[in-house]
């Protein structure tokens, strides 16, 4: 991205900020990838609402040196991790004052809406107890299966390729906070019962297997077709589709067969209408329960071939498998950041 391009970018996407009241006075901060080594981002003290081309600032990533006599935002040490650990181009950094009160009394968002659970899935929210986030591991660990992360009594932090895509998650979440904030004006317990996750009368099991190995797919084959939510969802909606899964780097795909709701047969390649791949590190997500496959899909943290509205008519089965994709337990590979 032109550097004078993304200066008026951040200067825009701070200006929507302010006026959809998701950042006020001089609280938040905004960068942007310029090149490998360097970006750009706003000052400290600069307030987003009313930012000039002198409250952007040039950082050297290799060095950490800004500009000399400008101070950048307090926040640069967890944007230049943030840079060094994901491809993204954009980092966003803002204090949106419902999902700050929300967050302060409710450990996870409460989904009002299919929209909510289908864009933002279950949002990672980190404990903060300073003004500036001084211990980033658990920050990095979090957008690793959301582009979107709360910290508690401080803000949100979002990551995309275009500010337009991280003010978008932002708003989302503002907006999803607002509607369970109403709920709670209608019953008092909303909160407290509401879109509980699926309950699952299957036992884990307890032996753990090789990620995307034969055997680890097999058993996940198993699972789905005793389950009987999926059996009675897929019947009444009818889903007959292949869809094939595959990790990247690795030869081996496999393909389930859906007949009304069973997997009638697991082959092993990718020749379906729809196909779900990723790194091996968003699988491990996926297995692990952190991350919905539909979001991730949403976010660009996994590829789908194939169109998503048409795959999303059987939103609510699918939802089931992917939950069903944390039953199996596999041995992860993650490493500490």
């Amino acid at each position: 991205m032109l550097e004078q391009e993304a200066v008026r970018e951040i200067i825009e996407t701070g200006k929507q900020l302010h006026l959809a009241g998701l950042a006020v006075a001089k609280s938040g901060n905004l960068s942007v990838r310029v090149s490998e080594k360097h970006i750009l981002i706003t000052s400290s003290g600069s307030s987003l609402g009313r930012l000039t081309e002198k409250d952007v600032i040039k950082v050297d990533l290799s060095a950490d040196s800004p500009m000399p006599d400008i101070k950048p935002s307090s926040e640069l040490p967890l944007h230049s991790l943030i840079y060094r650990n994901f491809p993204s181009k954009v980092i966003l950094h803002c204090h949106p004052p419902l999902i700050n009160g929300y967050f302060a009394v409710v450990k996870a968002l409460k989904a009002m809406s299919f929209e909510t659970k289908f864009y933002l899935g279950d949002i990672p929210v980190i404990d903060q107890d300073t003004p500036t986030v001084t211990v980033p591991g658990p920050v990095i660990a979090a957008l690793k299966s959301s582009n979107l992360v709360v910290l508690r009594n401080h803000g949100v932090i979002a990551i995309a390729d275009k500010f337009v895509d991280a003010l978008d998650v932002t708003e989302a979440l503002e907006e999803a906070v607002k509607s369970a904030a109403l709920a709670r004006l209608f019953d008092k317990n909303i909160l407290d019962g509401l879109d509980t996750a699926l309950r699952d009368d299957l036992k884990k099991s307890q032996v753990s297997y090789a990620m995307f190995s034969r055997e680890h797919i097999e058993a996940i084959v198993d699972l789905v077709n005793k389950d009987s939510f999926i059996g009675d969802k897929g019947r009444e909606l009818d889903l007959t589709v292949s869809l094939a899964v595959r990790m990247d780097g690795c030869e081996q795909a496999y393909r389930f067969n859906f007949e009304k709701g069973k997997i009638i047969k697991l082959d092993f390649d990718a020749q379906a209408p729809f196909v779900i791949s990723a790194p091996a590190d968003v699988w491990e997500q996926v297995f692990l329960g952190r991350l919905d496959c539909f979001v991730a899909v949403t976010q660009g943290k996994m590829k789908l071939s194939g169109q998503l509205g048409q795959l999303s008519k059987w939103y609510v089965p699918f939802t089931r498998l992917f939950a069903l994709f944390k039953e199996v337990k596999i041995r992860t590979c993650a490493k500490e950041v």
